[in-house]
């Protein structure tokens, strides 16, 4: 009887670990969560887009922090190119309140965020993704009406310091889209803190 217990338990997490979050070559489900300026904004928003640079991060991550700049970059490099960033906090503010909705606008004006930067109060967007990690990477691109996962995990190879990256796989991502090839490298580990879930 325990062995059968132990089965079952092992079956269950198995079962619920495949079933949670995205792999390369899914398709994206729309959501619509709030940004800082108040509108609601969804994927269905960006019809005219070639991809969508989907990032969860956060105010209080110290590497969130540290790619702060790097993901205004991203934007400003690729947005005019079809690729723009959404930012994404899936944090729970009663376990981190630095991580709050009205934290979150002052933090967009503080850095001078160019691209929306979502609450996921709820914690369903980043559940629906799998993501684990502040900050974590999904590239989607365009796939006839709906948005496909290109690559999944992190911006760059070092969080510490930009002018020591000597790969940057959302951008080498893109210019290989855009090349009209599949993605060389359509998966890293996210390196970050992790997600603050509810209790």
């Amino acid at each position: 009887m325990k062995h059968l217990f132990t089965l079952i338990l092992l079956l269950t997490v198995s079962v619920g670990l495949s079933a949670q979050g995205y792999e390369v070559g899914d398709k994206a489900v729309d959501f619509k969560l709030k940004n800082v300026d108040g509108k609601m904004v969804s994927m269905s928003d960006y019809k005219s887009a070639n991809g969508i640079i989907v990032i969860f991060t956060c105010n209080s991550c110290p590497y969130a922090k540290l790619y702060e700049d790097r993901i205004i970059e991203l934007n400003n490099k690729y947005e005019s190119k079809g690729y723009p960033v959404i930012a994404i906090n899936p944090n729970d503010k009663d376990r981190q309140p630095e991580d709050s909705f009205d934290k979150m606008k002052v933090r967009s004006d503080e850095k001078g965020f160019t691209f929306p930067y979502l609450y996921d109060e709820t914690q369903e967007v980043a559940m629906t993704y799998g993501a684990t990690k502040t900050p974590h990477v999904y590239l989607l691109k365009k796939s006839g009406n709906t948005f496909e996962v290109v690559y999944i995990g992190a911006i760059d190879d070092n969080p510490q310091n930009p002018n020591d990256v000597k790969t940057k796989y959302v951008e080498n991502a893109i210019e290989e889209i855009e090349a009209g090839k599949s993605v060389s490298e359509d998966y890293t580990r996210a390196i970050g803190c992790t997600i603050k879930w509810k209790s």
